[in-house]
């Protein structure tokens, strides 16, 4: 297994839209234990495909308390269930060091593919719910950051590309 490199805002390919996962293979298996191993040496609870340079509709999660029990979730998507919103502390992996309240609706409806690529459907509240959404928007070139308001992103942008820079 591998730790993967996570790209990090502003770079322009966490824009890109993933593709649809249509070979389930063994090198599909290795890039999902790729990103389960990188995101728990990342310390997150959620990583996409798209965060790592790989633009295909493809996550895993894990929001268990013992950082144990990894979520896969191809080809996701998701149908607002309760539309009452939730707020969280969102944070990212590829917007290190940063914090900010975003508010999604509380419940949904995951259809997805497992690895064999046999179909599945999650309902999801709370935390797993907020970290669906959130990564799935990454697979849809979106960022948490997009949900701010426009002189936060840029305060955001600005203090990244410094620190970028400093250590390039």
């Amino acid at each position: 297994m591998s730790i993967l490199q996570i790209l990090e805002f502003p770079d322009p390919r966490l824009r890109k839209i993933a593709e649809p996962v249509t070979v389930f293979d063994a090198k599909l298996e290795v890039l999902i234990e790729d990103m389960i191993e990188t995101m728990y040496e990342a310390q997150g609870i959620g990583l996409a495909a798209t965060q790592v340079n790989v633009h295909k509709r493809l996550l895993v999660i894990d929001v268990s308390e013992n950082r144990d029990s990894p979520l896969v979730f191809i080809n996701p998507d998701f149908e607002i269930i309760d539309s009452e919103l939730s707020e969280y502390d969102e944070g990212c992996l590829s917007v290190p060091g940063f914090y900010e309240t975003v508010a999604r609706p509380s419940s949904v409806k995951i259809e997805a593919q497992a690895l064999n690529g046999e179909n599945f459907e999650l309902t999801a509240e709370g935390l797993l719910a907020t970290c669906i959404q959130h990564e799935i928007d990454h697979l849809n070139g979106k960022l948490f950051v997009d949900y701010l308001s426009t002189l936060k992103r840029q305060r955001i942008r600005s203090k990244l590309e410094k620190d970028q820079k400093k250590s390039a």
